[in-house]
């Protein structure tokens, strides 16, 4: 954060010109450690918020737990035997199946917000 003053009459008056926040958008992941951060963790929300690293933060965790959730589905694929062929031979049923994995994990994960910690 860059500091300047303008003088105001006999006053100088800081300019607070925070820093430019990171590009992207806050989907569901970022928007559940957003939450989770504001009613759970007030510190760490307060400081990363007064710091302007707030959505650089959520940011990271957003694309981390994307990553892990599409690893997980990718395992649970993999041991339900939900496999390419079966892509081939039915689809509505491998879509079913991936549908239903995301669904679980999902509901984990809103029962214990550490769930992919």
């Amino acid at each position: 954060m860059n500091l300047t003053y303008e003088k105001c009459g006999d006053y100088l008056i800081q300019n607070l010109i925070p820093d430019p926040e990171p590009e992207g958008e806050l989907r569901k992941f970022g928007l559940m450690r957003k939450s989770y951060l504001d009613n759970h963790r007030r510190g760490i929300y307060s400081g990363l918020l007064l710091s302007g690293e707030l959505k650089k933060h959520l940011l990271m965790i957003q694309e981390q737990a994307e990553e892990r959730f599409d690893l997980l589905v990718e395992q649970m694929a993999k041991q339900e035997g939900v496999t390419e062929q079966l892509k081939a031979q039915d689809q509505m049923l491998w879509v079913g199946q991936i549908k239903t994995f995301g669904f679980f994990l999902k509901s984990k994960l809103q029962k214990n917000p550490n769930f992919y910690s």
